[in-house]
């Protein structure tokens, strides 16, 4: 029990401090969960206020029409000025408007947010490409140099335009500002021809051409450069949109609708036809002039690729978010959503027990009282300012929800290590159930079974402790107690023999002195003569003692002829013949008339003798022994009163005195006394019926005898 308990309240600890552990956990989540919220909710409203952000509130639908942002967005500022490189770059960077291609190419589209600055879409962005290949004014072709392709297509019209690199001239000491120039934009014809063609007037275009290699170990003269460019798109339907109406509508309704399309284009490859070969047999060569082979390349850049990575836009707000929170953006004075983020990524959930999920929503948690900041639901608010309005930012977050995914989430994760420990002490468990415990219950199984068995003959023969024997504390004692118990058995083992021994003596011995007994009885058959008295007495102790394993066996064992007895008549015989069996001074006095009582004469003059011998050995010498006649303690019995004037018994000795082979101290030592005349006494009374006992008088000890009375037995008294 002690180990078994042990083991248990140990499981039963790791169990409670796992559960307290998770408790005080959930209580501190909630603690900290507002706090959290509003980091997060300021952490959104500061993104949203980032150029980048209002961007993406101008733009909520972005990001989700698949590859590379195709369609112009509304930015943040009323115009580009794409005139200057570095303002150009600097605002497209800020509002995180390019698209990322690869080969270092990036792509922004947009419209600014002032109507009034004119119906254009800007571009800018980057591509890479060997030295820019200008065109040259007078050119009847267009290919033959770097070239942009821009298509816009709005409203079931096509725009397109063509728009070949002009080199500028170089500053003076810009010589590592590498190469910059313009695109003059034309409309694109189906033929090469562009002979007398006007550029168009509002098309503008600029690029920049850094001098750096973009490996710098390849040679400068033909390596690839990085080059920035700027773009504005004259888009009549928008002009006129804004010319026609007085109220404006902007950013236009179908703004999502128009694709805008922008192409790099690198010079075509143009090889010349061979001259025809001279006529044979001696006849004039004739030459024919055929058409050049044009080999047109891939284009260095173009926005339809399937490698776009497009920019950030509202829902990556989620990433911000938790499971279970929810974020809405709305106009203000508008209840509609203008977008609604919830929180946790599809597929990024973590294994989760439902029987902890299910353990962490019951744990109580302090709510109201001493632990008010513990919301079971939080909502915050707050607004960002853009070019065209405001937007209301509402983060919703149910702390119940958030705080239980979380804390099942890390449960499960350390639910293994729980449960590696309970398995630990489980194998401690069973390793010390199965070696030392069972062992142990066995060991006291056996020993109470021997201690119950002990008391019958023989009951321990069968017991044995080898199986338990081992190196350990529990193995040396069980050794131990096999070999005592060995002991005992090889002591019980010479007991029986010598039982067997006694038993054969005794058949020797009654057989030896019966036959003489017999011939003395027949010497003194006379009832009358005195003689027949005392050998009929040693006849009857022989037929007891015959047969017998032990005393104590025949004593217990013999069978008495209770009869009617004089008892008054009876008392006078053993005063009148006590002298004859060396007894003297034995004093009675008679009451000359019967006291019939049940008793075998035999064994109660047996009974008598004994008790005389005892008065005798223990009283004080010249004093009498007395035999005095009384009514029984109960009714219907008399009681045989022999007292002597002598030392007393011990009084924890009064019992056992009628035990046999007990023999107390006494100043006269009998060595012939065997401690079986009391046994004898008491167990001759209790076969007749009677009762005796010892009792210490003041001047000495009494024997009370009683009897069962027969008819008139206790009126004679």
């Amino acid at each position: 029990m002690l180990f078994r308990t042990a083991f248990l309240l140990l499981i039963l600890a790791v169990v409670a401090l796992a559960v307290t552990v998770l408790q005080g956990e959930k209580q501190r989540s909630y603690k900290n969960y507002q706090s959290g919220l509003a980091k997060t909710k300021e952490q959104i409203v500061a993104r949203l206020r980032h150029p980048s952000g209002q961007l993406a509130l101008l733009n909520p639908t972005r990001g989700l029409n698949g590859t590379g942002n195709l369609h112009p967005v509304l930015l943040p500022f009323s115009a580009i000025d794409f005139d200057d490189q570095n303002k150009a770059r600097h605002a497209v960077e800020m509002a995180d408007c390019l698209i990322r291609y690869a080969r270092h190419g990036s792509l922004c589209v947009g419209i600014g947010n002032n109507p009034w600055i004119g119906g254009f879409i800007y571009a800018a962005g980057t591509f890479s490409s060997a030295p820019l290949i200008a065109h040259e004014i007078g050119d009847k072709y267009l290919d033959g140099a770097h070239r942009m392709r821009v298509g816009v297509h709005l409203r079931g019209r096509h725009y397109r335009w063509l728009a070949p690199f002009e080199a500028l001239p170089a500053r003076r000491g810009a010589a590592f500002e590498g190469v910059r120039g313009r695109f003059t934009g034309y409309d694109e014809l189906e033929a090469r021809d562009y002979t007398g063609k006007m550029p168009i007037k509002d098309f503008r275009g600029w690029v920049w051409q850094e001098a750096g290699c973009l490996d710098a170990r390849q040679n400068p003269e033909n390596c690839e450069k990085r080059a920035f460019f700027s773009l504005r798109l004259p888009v009549d339907a928008l002009i006129a949109d804004l010319l026609q109406t007085r109220h404006v509508v902007w950013p236009p309704a179908d703004l999502d609708e128009i694709h805008v399309r922008i192409e790099v284009l690198p010079p075509v490859r143009v090889e010349a036809a061979p001259e025809a070969d001279a006529a044979l047999d001696g006849a004039p060569a004739v030459t024919s002039i055929m058409p050049p082979k044009i080999t047109v390349l891939p284009a260095l850049f173009d926005s339809e690729a399937p490698d776009a990575v497009a920019p950030f836009s509202l829902h990556d707000l989620g990433a911000l978010l938790q499971a279970g929170e929810t974020l809405r953006i709305r106009r203000e004075n508008d209840e509609r959503d203008l977008a609604l983020i919830r929180g946790g990524k599809e597929g990024a959930k973590e294994q989760i027990s439902p029987l902890l999920t299910r353990l962490i929503r019951r744990l109580p948690v302090a709510v109201q009282g001493e632990d008010d900041d513990a919301p079971t639901a939080a909502s915050l608010e707050d607004s960002v300012a853009t070019p065209t309005g405001n937007y209301r930012i509402l983060l919703h977050g149910a702390a119940d929800s958030v705080v239980n995914q979380t804390l099942s989430a890390t449960a499960t994760r350390l639910s293994w290590f729980v449960g590696a420990v309970m398995a630990a002490i489980v194998l401690a468990w069973i390793i010390i159930e199965m070696g030392i415990a069972r062992r142990i219950a066995r060991l006291t199984r056996r020993s109470r079974q021997l201690s119950r068995f002990a008391a019958e003959p023989d009951g321990f023969m069968s017991f044995d402790f080898s199986d338990l024997k081992g190196n350990d504390e529990l193995g040396i004692l069980a050794n131990c107690l096999n070999h005592l118990l060995r002991r005992v058995k090889e002591d019980a083992g010479r007991e029986r023999i010598r039982a067997a021994q006694e038993k054969e003596q005794w058949h020797a011995v009654g057989h030896e002195i019966m036959s003489p007994l017999q011939s003395l009885l027949a010497l003194h058959g006379s009832p009358d003569d005195p003689s027949h008295r005392y050998l009929a007495r040693m006849q009857q102790a022989l037929r007891v003692l015959y047969g017998s394993a032990s005393p104590s066996e025949a004593f217990q064992s013999s069978t008495l002829a209770v009869a009617t007895l004089d008892l008054d008549l009876f008392l006078g015989n053993i005063a009148a013949n006590a002298p004859h069996i060396g007894i003297d001074h034995v004093r009675y006095v008679a009451l000359a008339k019967p006291v019939p009582v049940y008793a075998d004469e035999y064994s109660l003059e047996d009974v008598a003798g004994h008790l005389l011998k005892n008065a005798d050995r223990y009283r004080k010498p010249d004093t009498p022994i007395t035999l005095t006649l009384l009514a029984g303690k109960e009714a219907g019995s008399v009681t045989v009163k022999v007292h002597n004037i002598g030392i007393a018994i011990k009084p924890e000795w009064l019992e056992k005195i009628f035990e046999y082979g007990f023999s107390g101290t006494r100043e006269t030592s009998d060595e012939g006394s065997r401690g079986q005349g009391l046994f004898v006494a008491k167990t001759y009374m209790a076969k007749m019926g009677g009762t005796i006992r010892a009792v210490n008088e003041a001047d000495g000890v009494s024997f009370y005898l009683e009897l069962k009375c027969a008819d008139g037995g206790r009126q004679a008294l």
